[in-house]
């Protein structure tokens, strides 16, 4: 058995059982072999992040409620000078879509990922369930490829990110970091709260001007933004 507690849909949707999740510091991992549509959005909205893992050769979605979390808030977002060129030199166009396949793709040809193919169908499942949650693809093209994009959801005013690539390339050099601020830009634009990075420990996070908020702190601002 996995040393982590099983999180069934009836305990996400109870607000007493969800409280107590909540306030236990000595737990962020739960595990759940449910990959239906009402699970996910559920698990979702109510601040988890789920990512996939292998047990016993059967795939298991991993919701984690975060002990803290990433946070950009617009007015802070930091645009290097490197990416400020390239913006200026080359006319590049973010695409909003659900063109997830092809950015699956480019994940998954990039590293192993916990995006699977079971997971990516979990997300497809998702359209026109709840017209409060939207999965969407983020990306750049070039060359007539995708050389930078993401997978994320909108939940109300928020965004949060899944999992992206950038072609490692010299010719995409800092495209990745492009997308990600061409991203933040349509997200100020259409009048998101905050967007929502996920785990704080990856620096080009803190870089682009993120701020790491706790648990408590997190979910005070998230269930103020998701109506």
């Amino acid at each position: 058995m996995l040393s982590i507690n099983y999180l069934p849909l009836n305990s996400i949707l109870n607000k007493e059982a969800l409280e107590s999740i909540y306030s236990n510091m000595f737990a962020n991992y739960y595990w759940s072999d449910d990959f239906s549509a009402q699970y996910y959005i559920a698990q979702a909205k109510a601040g988890f992040i789920a990512v996939t893992e292998n047990y016993k050769q059967q795939e298991l979605l991993i919701p984690e409620i975060q002990f803290k979390y990433a946070l950009l808030d617009f007015k802070d977002l930091h645009i290097s000078h490197k990416v400020k060129r390239l913006l200026k030199k080359e006319d590049l166009k973010l695409t909003i879509d659900d063109n997830l396949d092809e950015v699956f793709n480019g994940i998954n040809n990039q590293h192993n990922s916990w995006l699977t193919k079971k997971y990516l169908n979990t997300l497809k499942a998702t359209k026109n369930v709840d017209k409060n949650f939207k999965v969407i693809s983020a990306y750049i093209k070039k060359d007539n490829l995708i050389v930078a994009g993401e997978i994320g959801y909108i939940i109300g005013k928020t965004y949060t990110s899944l999992s992206g690539f950038s072609l490692k390339n010299k010719n995409y050099k800092n495209y990745g970091t492009a997308q990600l601020v061409l991203l933040a830009k349509y997200l100020e634009q259409n009048n998101f709260s905050f967007w929502n990075l996920g785990h704080p420990h990856m620096p080009y996070k803190l870089a682009l001007g993120a701020k790491i908020y706790s648990r408590a702190e997190f979910l005070e601002r998230w269930h103020k933004s998701i109506i």
